[in-house]
């Protein structure tokens, strides 16, 4: 039986003719009745997804002691706009403030603002931020202008895309269509429009797919310009690659699992590998600095997250001290998301490298303390 939210891409279709991958994708995570994010918290081992915020505090504590330090190289202004894009259930921010608590003035000079569309998350962060007194927007526009230190944590990957497919007579658009049941295939529409193909990717042989991201551009852009009139710095960390690059990535997750992209949309996370060499021009044209980009293992290993897993190692028990290693092999290891998630900075123009793009940086032990 097809989901609510099939029945009405279906009816979509049927009345407009194919829908592009990004539409579909908009439908899908945030319709305001049936969408994926609007309906559900899908995080945790009973959800369909796990972020490194969820896997250890250590990675929250090593985001939240990098936006202090850059507080610290722009002169510690107050007060500063700490804001967090898609930030989950509060894991990450939370973590990040209890690492600081220590650093003088610090939090006597943020103001917390959650970018989040989801009701239902909404819900998790105020529950996690109760102490703090987060402000909610649905945009990042929305957010006062002022010194600003941003965190962008597997936000960008489930942005809407576009696809162009390389046929026998050129590139056309990938879009979601209907076949003779009214089951959704994919089609490729081969009129002339809006080709956002790279020029030197052009020549790649039938067969091929490009992507891009012009919302996630345009995001990029508008962060950049922020840090343009205003000092600041801001930190993106997502799965992705340095572009351009051929290859589709659109994948969706269910129970942890994959399943394709055109079943029972609604009830499956849809994202795409970022491209971070789009996200960084995007910024620099905008007026920003861009410093990397870097691995996550690389960029982990520099803020010191070896030495903060050996700290709560000596205060663990044998079986919580293994669940330590465990985690900081999986948010480094070159097999598990160290390689594969990337890191990128942008900052005002006029500020230095941050932490973790200036050489070896390492986390105070003494600053961090374990969760509650």
């Amino acid at each position: 039986m097809p989901t609510p939210l099939q029945a009405l891409i279906a009816r979509r279709i049927t009345l407009d003719g194919p829908l592009g991958v990004g539409d579909y994708m908009a439908l899908c995570l945030g319709h305001p009745q049936h969408g994926y994010y609007t309906t559900r918290d899908p995080l945790g081992t009973a959800g369909d997804f796990t972020t490194a915020p969820e896997i250890s505090q250590m990675f929250g504590e090593l985001l939240g002691v990098w936006a202090a330090q850059c507080w610290l190289q722009m002169g510690q202004p107050a007060p500063v706009h700490l804001v967090e894009l898609g930030p989950g259930r509060g894991t990450l921010m939370a973590d990040a403030l209890r690492a600081t608590a220590r650093i003088p003035g610090f939090h006597a000079a943020l103001r917390l603002h959650l970018v989040e569309t989801s009701p239902v998350l909404r819900q998790r962060q105020a529950a996690a931020l109760r102490s703090v007194a987060p402000v909610w927007h649905d945009r990042l526009a929305e957010v006062p202008e002022g010194p600003l230190l941003l965190l962008a944590n597997e936000f960008f990957d489930a942005l809407p895309i576009r696809q162009f497919e390389r046929g026998p007579l050129g590139w056309g658009e990938r879009k979601v269509g209907l076949d003779e049941t009214g089951a959704l295939v994919w089609r490729l529409d081969r009129r002339p429009g809006d080709c956002l193909v790279p020029p030197p990717l052009r020549p790649a042989p039938p067969g091929s797919v490009v992507e891009r991201a012009p919302l996630g551009e345009a995001i990029a852009a508008e962060i950049g310009a922020r840090l343009a009139r205003c000092p600041g710095s801001a930190l993106i960390v997502d799965y992705g690659y340095e572009g351009p690059a051929l290859g589709d990535t659109l994948q969706a997750m269910r129970s942890h699992a994959f399943v394709p992209v055109l079943e029972r949309p609604g009830e499956a996370d849809l994202t795409a590998h970022v491209d971070f060499t789009a996200l960084a021009g995007s910024a620099r044209q905008a007026g920003a600095a861009a410093w990397g980009t870097r691995t996550q293992g690389d960029f982990l290993r520099r803020l010191g997250i070896d030495m903060r897993a050996a700290a709560l190692k000596r205060v663990a028990t044998p079986a919580q001290a293994t669940d330590i290693e465990l985690a900081r092999h999986r948010l480094t290891g070159d097999d598990a998301m160290g390689r594969l998630f990337k890191v990128l900075a942008l900052t005002s123009p006029a500020l230095p490298a941050p932490a973790g793009f200036d050489g070896p940086a390492g986390f105070d032990a003494t600053t961090g303390a374990d969760r509650p």
